[in-house]
């Protein structure tokens, strides 16, 4: 019978007894089919390591996510992540949350910094700053507006230079980069914030006054709350086994947008820069079980850095170990004047 373990050494004896008895046609296909069985090209992709996720709720660790049972498709908040964030007002669509993770590992936990913006209240600006002639990033939380309610690290980048699509003041400054797992990150006032796939760049172009845009990987989030395939599984191109310091931009199915960010809290904040963190699968499931429909995953490790302002003028920071070219700025967008009457 041809079939798994058949191999090369089972089908060329059988060839020949088929091919004598003139059985060719016969010989050829079982002969095709016991090589195909055995190609590596066909074969399952490797699963995902062995790994969970537990949030703190209710003064315990609770079961959220495994590995060996993750959804393929978020069509929903998980209700027990979101019922653990506790939320804070900064001011005027502007809100702080956060969250207690745990992994696996004894000790692996991780503090997650959660931002919750409405877009329609906000304008967005991406800022570039440089160094050396141009060949490292400059800047710093220090660098942030006085007037940012909102600032952090934007995409990725190589050096000096932003990688992929950049758009700034209406202006293209660089184009669309090269990659299947890249979103394309829009940010103007007529459409609010949109994440796109690289495929719908022409019909992004359509669209009147976009202002501000970033492209950045990998995507964690697709269409309605899908998981890409590669975070699924093994071999998919994504490393999906190492760990880091996350930070991720997503948008929720309300159209505001929810920044995350991960710190190490395995050792209180004696060692709250390790760049010890979630997975790659572990931050889709994160940005998934908080209600995304789309994400995509910002430069984290030792260049993630958060700044919040709320409408009071305090400032809490989170700041990173690496100055970085590009940054995203939220300030509050003027209120109109009221129309004075006759």
């Amino acid at each position: 019978m041809v079939g798994a373990g058949f191999g090369r050494a089972g089908v060329m004896p059988l060839l020949r007894r088929l091919g004598a008895a003139g059985l060719m046609p016969l010989a050829l296909t079982l002969a095709a089919a016991g090589l195909t069985a055995q190609s590596p090209a066909l074969a399952a992709p490797p699963p995902l390591p062995a790994t969970t996720l537990a949030v703190r709720a209710d003064g315990e660790w609770r079961r959220w996510w495994t590995s060996a049972d993750a959804p393929a498709v978020w069509p929903a908040e998980h209700p027990l992540v979101q019922a653990a964030v506790q939320w804070e007002s900064l001011g005027e669509g502007l809100e702080r949350g956060e969250l207690q993770l745990s992994g696996a590992a004894v000790g692996l936990r991780f503090r997650v910094l959660l931002v919750r913006l409405d877009p329609a209240r906000f304008q967005f600006r991406l800022r570039q700053a440089t160094r050396d002639y141009g060949l490292r990033g400059a800047w710093t939380l220090d660098s942030a507006a006085p007037d940012a309610v909102l600032a952090l690290n934007a995409g990725q980048f190589e050096g000096g230079i932003p990688w992929g699509w950049l758009v700034s003041g209406g202006r293209e400054l660089q184009p669309p980069g090269a990659g299947p797992l890249s979103t394309l990150v829009v940010l103007d006032g007529t459409h609010g914030v949109q994440l796109h796939a690289p495929a719908d760049f022409a019909a992004v172009l359509q669209y009147a006054g976009v202002t501000e845009a970033f492209q950045s990987y990998p995507t964690l989030l697709e269409r309605d709350g899908e998981v890409p395939a590669a975070l699924r599984a093994g071999g998919g191109g994504v490393d999906v086994v190492h760990r880091d310091t996350r930070l991720a931009l997503g948008l929720l199915r309300d159209a505001r947008m929810l920044i995350a960010m991960t710190r190490f809290a395995g050792a209180g904040d004696v060692f709250r820069h390790l760049p010890v963190g979630p997975t790659t699968p572990e931050m889709a499931a994160l940005m998934g079980a908080l209600g995304c429909r789309r994400a995509v995953m910002l430069d984290g490790g030792l260049s993630s850095q958060l700044l919040l302002r709320n409408e009071r003028g305090l400032t809490e920071m989170w700041p990173g170990l690496r100055r970085v070219p590009l940054a995203l700025e939220a300030v509050p967008r003027p209120v109109p004047a009221p129309e004075l009457g006759p």
